[in-house]
C-alpha cells in the first residue's frame, strides 16, 4: 500500500489532490492509519510523529500525489456571552478544565458535553447546539507540523502539569460541577475507543 509520509500545511500546495479524506477531531491526530479516499484511493498515513492535521491540508503521498484533508462535521455547541468580558470569564473556565476550544468571532466551540454545558449555562453563557468541523486551538502543536522529539515531550509534560494543576484547583476549590468526569484530548496518552469510520481505520 503506497504511504502518505509528509503533511502540507493549510493551502500551501497548488496542485489538484488525487483524493480527499474527510477526518473528525480525533482522527485528525495520528502518526500511522490506514485511510481510503472519497474517490476510493488507499493509503496508509506513516509519519515520523503525530501531526494535528487542520481541513485544507495535503497529505503527500510517496509518489508525489496530494490527499486533501477535511474536517468533518461534528456535533458541537457554540457558547455565547452576555459581552466580551462575560466570554472570556468562561474560556477561563474551559481552559482550567484543559478542555479543546475553538475561538470563534462571537463565541466559543467546545464538543459536546453534558457536564460542562451545565456548566456554562450556571456562568450566565448561552448555549446552542450545531453541526461544524471542530477546530480547536493547537496551543504548544499549532506552531509546526513538524515536531521535534524533545518539543513533543515537552509539550506533554507541559501539558500533564496544567492538567494535574487543573484538577487540583477544581478540588481545592468549591466548584464541583464537573465532578468526576474525565475528558481526554487529542494528545492524551490514554488509548480513545470511538465509532469506526467507513473511510479511516486506525492501526496500533
Amino acid at each position: 500500500m503506497i504511504r502518505a509520509t509528509q503533511v502540507l500545511g493549510q493551502h500551501r500546495w497548488t496542485q489538484s489532490a488525487a483524493d480527499t479524506v474527510v477526518l473528525d477531531f480525533d482522527d485528525r491526530h495520528r502518526r500511522r492509519m490506514a485511510m481510503t479516499g472519497t474517490r476510493g484511493l488507499e493509503f496508509l498515513l506513516d509519519l515520523e510523529n503525530a501531526v494535528a492535521l487542520r481541513g485544507g491540508d495535503a497529505l503527500v503521498l510517496e509518489d508525489g500525489r496530494l490527499i486533501e484533508v477535511v474536517a468533518a462535521a461534528e456535533p458541537l455547541v457554540e457558547i455565547r456571552g452576555a459581552d466580551p468580558l462575560h466570554l472570556v470569564r468562561v474560556a477561563w473556565h474551559l481552559g482550567n478544565r484543559h478542555l479543546p476550544t475553538q475561538i470563534m468571532p462571537k463565541g466559543l466551540r467546545i464538543r459536546r458535553d453534558h457536564v460542562i454545558e451545565a456548566m456554562v449555562k450556571g456562568l450566565g453563557a448561552r448555549i446552542i447546539e450545531i453541526e461544524a468541523p471542530f477546530d480547536p486551538e493547537g496551543g504548544a502543536y499549532a506552531s509546526s507540523h513538524a515536531h521535534a522529539p524533545e518539543a513533543h515531550a515537552h509539550a506533554h509534560a507541559h501539558s500533564s502539569h496544567a492538567h494535574a494543576h487543573a484538577h487540583a484547583d477544581a478540588h481545592s476549590s468549591h466548584d464541583h460541577d464537573h465532578g468526576e468526569h474525565h475528558h481526554h484530548d487529542e494528545h492524551c496518552d490514554h488509548d480513545h475507543h470511538h465509532d469506526d469510520h467507513s473511510h479511516a481505520h486506525d492501526h496500533k
